[in-house]
């Protein structure tokens, strides 16, 4: 992939996420940390990332919730929840929530290059779909499938 991936770290252990992100850039994916969900937050009013990974439980705004306002916000972020404390219930809320994957620590950390690679080409995947029905949106043939796509 030729563009660099932006990446927001957001864990509340400092030495966990510090060394992730070094890790990260080691493999040419220069990252953002927060070390909150109330700073996470605040850095995506400033610069959205492609791709957030994201711990659950933190002081302050847990993961959960930094997941729904993203999502809700910036429906184009993917997320990647990766936890040390999370539970079957907790994956399924985040997944419902529209997280792209979910990972419990410790985690291979090709395996979660792998996950953030993933996320980045679904990212742009869907936004070529979007621009694509945007530019169709012109015509009446498009707006047709449409209408009877929404039938189905």
């Amino acid at each position: 992939m030729s563009k660099k991936i932006k990446l927001l770290l957001v864990d509340d252990e400092e030495n966990f996420v510090n060394t992730l992100a070094e890790r990260m850039k080691m493999r040419d994916m220069g990252s953002d940390v927060a070390h909150d969900g109330e700073t996470a937050l605040e850095m995506i009013k400033d610069g959205t990332p492609d791709v957030m990974v994201l711990d659950l439980r933190m002081p302050g705004i847990d993961g959960v919730e930094v997941l729904r306002k993203v999502k809700k916000s910036h429906p184009e972020v993917q997320v990647i929840v990766l936890t040390g404390h999370g539970s079957e219930q907790d994956q399924e809320v985040c997944m419902q929530l529209g997280a792209y994957e979910y990972h419990k620590k410790p985690v291979d950390i090709d395996r979660l290059v792998k996950s953030i690679k993933g996320a980045y080409r679904q990212k742009m995947e869907d936004a070529m779909v979007a621009a694509t029905f945007a530019e169709a949106n012109d015509h009446e043939d498009a707006d047709r499938v449409m209408r009877e796509g929404d039938k189905k």
